[in-house]
């Protein structure tokens, strides 16, 4: 199993703590999490919250809510993420 990535392990942390089933989070929440900026793509391009792929070859900062048991689901107009539990 591929571990998550120390810069995505925050979100990860905070995804995998909460027993709600959805937690949305804003874009500038989940920067404050991980303590930097989100790339540029992960605000205009909704492939970047893929969740495709198996834990090998799923995308760094997808392992970090995959590996937490959630699926992303990106609302780019509004600027937040609904990670809802059950992959």
């Amino acid at each position: 199993m591929t571990s998550v990535p120390s810069a995505y392990l925050p979100l990860h942390k905070y995804l995998d703590g909460r027993y709600a089933e959805t937690v949305v989070l804003g874009l500038t929440q989940i920067e404050d999490l991980m303590g930097t900026g989100l790339p540029a793509e992960a605000r205009t391009d909704a492939a970047w919250w893929g969740n495709d792929g198996s834990d090998a070859s799923a995308t760094p900062q997808a392992r970090s809510w995959t590996r937490a048991g959630r699926t992303a689901t990106p609302n780019l107009g509004a600027q937040n993420v609904m990670f809802h539990r059950g992959i």
